[in-house]
């Protein structure tokens, strides 16, 4: 999902660099049948935008889960949430 969201942003002209841009990604198990089995996926943004670009990461950030293969492979099987953490030089 970060590499579609900064793929995303790029294309918006938002060149983000390393330190500007990273997720912290946490994975949920339930127990089902006596397995583990992955429920849910939450996606922790950390992003540092340039000044005047926060519509245009909004606006992105509200649909690239759609856009991102990743997260429509699990769509239905996995439950797929995210939040950011945003702020601007």
């Amino acid at each position: 999902m970060l590499g579609t969201l900064n793929g995303g942003l790029e294309a918006r002209g938002v060149k983000l660099s390393g330190d500007q841009i990273r997720a912290d990604v946490t994975g949920y198990n339930v127990m089902r049948d006596k397995l583990p089995v992955l429920a849910r996926v939450h996606v922790h943004y950390h992003l540092n935008i340039p000044a005047g670009m926060r519509e245009t990461v909004d606006r992105l950030l509200e649909k690239h889960a759609d856009k991102c293969p990743t997260a429509q492979s699990l769509k239905g099987a996995v439950e797929v949430t995210w939040a950011a953490e945003i702020s601007e030089e």
